[in-house]
């Protein structure tokens, strides 16, 4: 039985490690760490899971972001990754859809993502036209997800932009 829980700052190296051991090297030179860089994540969103010895299984992390000139909040989701023995199981998404809930819970309207499209369209994700993440990025892998009923990205355009996690959710 997994076990998920609130990442805790003891945990922080073993989850770097995580995404060191998932992902290409040079992963933190990607234009969406330049809008982690020096900000705090959105600590209750940052999950982890761990098997019945303890041991990291997967993790994510989510950071808050403004988009466009009139600053609407969203969440921006990732890294998201899960051990390579335990891939394919589903853990990803137990992830995904645990923290999602969190999120509406915690009063967040939209979350965003870069991504495949075939792969986060499953958790609602959808592309979202004129959001417009640091270069280079591909325009078809910024994802979005309204967390309210109706369509919490209507009319949102514009520049992806840092936010202090101390904000509140809008």
């Amino acid at each position: 039985m997994d076990r998920i829980a609130e990442e805790r700052p003891d945990d922080w190296w073993e989850v770097e490690a995580l995404f060191d051991l998932c992902f290409a090297p040079g992963r933190t030179a990607l234009s969406s760490y330049r809008l982690r860089e020096d900000v705090a994540p959105v600590g209750p969103l940052c999950l982890v899971s761990r098997d019945t010895l303890g041991i990291l299984e997967g993790a994510i992390r989510y950071w808050p972001v403004r988009v466009g000139t009139a600053g609407a909040a969203a969440l921006l989701l990732g890294p998201v990754a899960v051990h390579p023995t335990r891939q394919g199981e589903g853990l990803a998404g137990l992830l995904i859809r645990e923290s999602l809930q969190r999120a509406r819970a915690l009063g967040w309207t939209r979350a965003m993502l870069v991504g495949d499209a075939p792969y986060y369209g499953r958790f609602g994700f959808t592309r979202l036209d004129g959001v417009e993440m640091p270069p280079p990025t591909n325009p078809d892998r910024v994802l979005g997800l309204s967390l309210v009923p109706g369509d919490a990205w209507d009319g949102i355009t514009g520049a992806v932009v840092r936010r202090d996690a101390g904000e509140p959710p809008s």
